[in-house]
C-alpha cells in the first residue's frame, strides 16, 4: 500500500518536543495560529459592513455596532483557538521509507505515503502567508483516490517546505547527461500579457461583473436603485444602442480582469529542469505557487490553441503526465501548464526542451483526413442551427413574434458562423508518428496538438458508428495512464488510420485487425 489512514482514539501524545522530537517528528509552523485570527479578521471585515447596516435598521446604530463587534471578536478567537488545538495535535515525520503525518483530538487520524510513491511536492503561499514567510506543502501519490493519496502540511517555514521539496523528490538524474539544456527553460515575457483578454477568460469575468454589481447592491437592499439609476442613463435611448452599451462595458470589465488575473497568476513564471530529472514551474503575484514534475513521468505535451489565441498566433503548453490526481486537476486547473499562451515559435521551443527534442513533435507534418469528415461537421454544424432555429420558431408561433426575429437572426448568424468553424475544425484534424511519439490533432474552438510518448500507449480504441462505416473514416483513441487518458484522432480514413495505430506502437492492434488479402 501506498497510502494509509488509520484513526485512533486521543492519547496524551501531542508534544513533539521530547521523545518524539527525537524521533524525527515536527511541528507544523507556531504562526499558523496568527495566520487563522488575522484571516478571521478579514472576513469580518469585510462581513461588517452590509451586517452593520442590516441589524441598524431593525435594532439601532449603537447596539447594531455592538452585536457586530462581539461577533467579530468570538469569531477571531474561535478561529484562533480551534488552530492552537490542530497545531497541538498535528504532528509529521519524513522517515526513510514513509513520510507520516499525526493529526486529530477526540480521534487521532495517523496517514502516511510510501516514499517510492510521491511524485509531487508542491508549494503555495498566499499573501498572508507571504508576509510570515510560511508556506503550504502539498505531498502526493498521483493515486486516484482522493484525499488519502495526499498529505498537506499548512503551513511550514518557507526553508523548511523548499527542504522537503528537494529530499522528497530527489531521484537519480533520467535522460542522458548533456543532451538537453538544464537550469532555465523559459521566463516571463511581459508581452504574453496580450493574449489574455482573447482568452475566454475575458467574457466570463464580464458577465460575473455584471452579476457581483447586482448581488452587492442587493446585500445592501440598493438593488431597485441600482436598476432604476441605469434605466434613468438610458431613457432617451433605443434598446439596440443600450444593449450595445451594456455589452461593451461588460467587455471591457472582462478585459481588465483577465489582464489583473493573468498577472496574479502568471507574475514571475520560470519553467527550470532541476538536477535528478525534475521540471519547476514557479509564478504567482499574491499567491506564489511551485509545481515540481519529474521527467520520469512526463508522457508528452499537449500544445493547446483556445480560438482566441489561436487567432494571434499564440499556444500553451501542458504536461502530459503520470500521476496527477483527478482532485488536483479539479482544485487546480492549471496545474500541468508548463508555459501559458505565448506566441507558437516560443511554445514549439519549450516542448521541445521538455522533451529533450531537437524540434517539437507538435510542429511536425500532420497527416490529414478524408473530405467526408468535412462533410461531417458540416452537416452537425448546420443541424445544431436548424435545430435551435426551428425551436425559436415553434414558440414564436405560439408565444410572441419577437422569437421569430430572434430566430431569424439566429439562421442568419449561426449557417455562416457554424460553416466557418466546421470548415476550421476539419482543417485542424490530423495525425502522424513522430520519432518516440505519436502526434494528434483536432478542435477549433479549443484546438489540441498532443504529443504522446509511444512507450506510453497501453492500448487502442477503435470507433466507427454506421456513418462513419458508410463514410469510410474511423476514430482512434491512444489510451495511457497519463493526461487526459485518452487522445482521439477523429474521422481518420479507415485503412491509413489503423496503420497508423499499428505503426505508433507496433503488435499492439495486430491481434484484431483484418487484413484482406491481396487480389490473385
Amino acid at each position: 500500500m501506498s497510502a494509509g489512514t488509520t484513526v485512533f482514539p486521543a492519547a496524551d501524545d501531542d508534544s513533539a518536543d521530547g521523545p518524539d522530537a527525537a524521533a524525527g517528528w515536527r511541528r507544523l509552523d507556531r504562526r499558523t495560529v496568527l495566520l487563522s485570527a488575522l484571516l478571521a479578521a478579514g472576513v469580518t471585515a469585510g462581513a461588517a459592513v452590509p451586517t452593520t447596516l442590516g441589524l441598524s435598521g431593525r435594532f439601532g446604530f449603537g447596539p447594531a455596532v455592538a452585536w457586530v463587534l462581539a461577533g467579530a471578536v468570538l469569531l477571531i478567537v474561535g478561529a484562533a483557538g480551534g488552530d492552537h488545538v490542530r497545531w497541538r495535535r498535528t504532528r509529521y515525520r519524513i522517515g526513510a521509507e514513509r513520510v507520516e503525518l499525526h493529526t486529530g483530538l477526540f480521534l487521532v487520524k495517523k496517514r502516511s505515503l510510501a516514499r517510492p510513491r510521491i511524485r509531487s511536492v508542491d508549494l503555495t503561499a498566499h499573501p498572508l502567508q507571504r508576509v510570515l514567510g510560511l508556506v503550504t506543502v502539498r505531498i502526493g501519490t498521483g493515486e486516484h483516490s482522493g484525499n488519502e493519496s495526499t498529505l498537506e502540511l499548512d503551513p511550514v517555514p518557507r526553508a523548511e517546505g523548499e527542504r522537503l521539496r528537494r529530499e522528497l523528490l530527489e531521484r537519480t538524474a533520467t535522460g542522458a547527461p548533456g543532451t538537453h539544456r538544464e537550469g532555465e527553460l523559459a521566463a516571463l515575457d511581459p508581452r504574453w500579457i496580450r493574449y489574455a483578454p482573447v482568452s475566454f477568460v475575458a467574457p466570463a469575468l464580464g458577465g460575473a461583473a455584471a452579476g457581483g454589481v447586482m448581488q452587492v447592491s442587493d446585500w445592501f437592499g440598493a438593488q431597485g436603485q441600482v436598476i432604476d439609476w441605469i434605466g434613468d442613463r438610458f431613457r432617451d435611448t433605443s434598446l439596440t444602442t443600450m444593449i450595445v452599451i451594456l455589452v461593451v462595458a461588460a467587455v471591457a470589465a472582462g478585459v481588465v480582469g483577465a489582464l489583473g488575473l493573468w498577472v496574479e497568476m502568471w507574475w514571475g513564471y520560470r519553467l527550470e529542469r532541476e538536477p535528478g530529472g525534475t521540471l519547476r514551474v514557479r509564478r504567482g503575484l499574491l499567491t506564489s505557487r511551485s509545481v515540481s514534475i519529474e521527467e520520469r513521468r512526463l508522457r508528452g505535451v499537449d500544445l493547446v490553441e483556445p480560438l482566441g489565441v489561436r487567432l494571434f498566433g499564440a499556444a500553451r503548453v501542458d504536461a502530459i503526465t503520470t500521476g496527477l490526481a483527478k482532485d488536483d486537476e479539479e482544485q487546480h486547473g492549471d496545474h500541468n501548464t508548463l508555459l501559458p499562451a505565448a506566441p507558437r515559435r516560443v511554445a514549439d521551443a519549450v516542448a521541445a526542451d521538455v522533451l529533450r527534442e531537437v524540434t517539437s513533435p507538435t510542429g511536425a507534418p500532420l497527416t490529414g483526413h478524408p473530405r467526408a469528415a468535412l462533410g461531417r461537421r458540416l452537416r452537425r454544424a448546420c443541424g445544431a442551427v436548424v435545430a435551435l432555429v426551428a425551436v425559436l420558431v415553434l414558440l414564436g408561433v405560439l408565444l410572441t413574434p419577437v422569437l421569430l426575429w430572434i430566430a431569424l437572426a439566429c439562421a442568419v448568424v449561426g449557417l455562416p458562423v457554424g460553416v466557418l468553424l466546421a470548415r476550421d475544425a476539419y482543417r485542424g484534424l490530423g495525425h502522424t508518428v513522430n520519432g518516440d511519439h505519436l502526434v494528434v490533432r483536432s478542435g477549433t474552438v479549443r484546438r489540441s496538438t498532443a504529443a504522446l510518448e509511444r512507450a506510453g500507449v497501453i492500448g487502442w480504441t477503435v470507433r466507427q458508428t454506421y456513418f462513419q462505416r458508410r463514410a469510410g473514416v474511423l476514430s482512434l483513441t491512444a489510451t495511457t495512464a497519463a493526461g487526459a487518458g485518452a487522445y482521439t484522432a477523429y474521422d481518420a480514413d479507415a485503412n491509413e488510420g489503423l496503420d497508423f495505430a499499428s505503426k505508433a506502437v507496433p503488435g499492439l492492434l495486430e491481434p484484431f485487425l483484418e487484413r484482406t488479402p491481396p487480389a490473385g
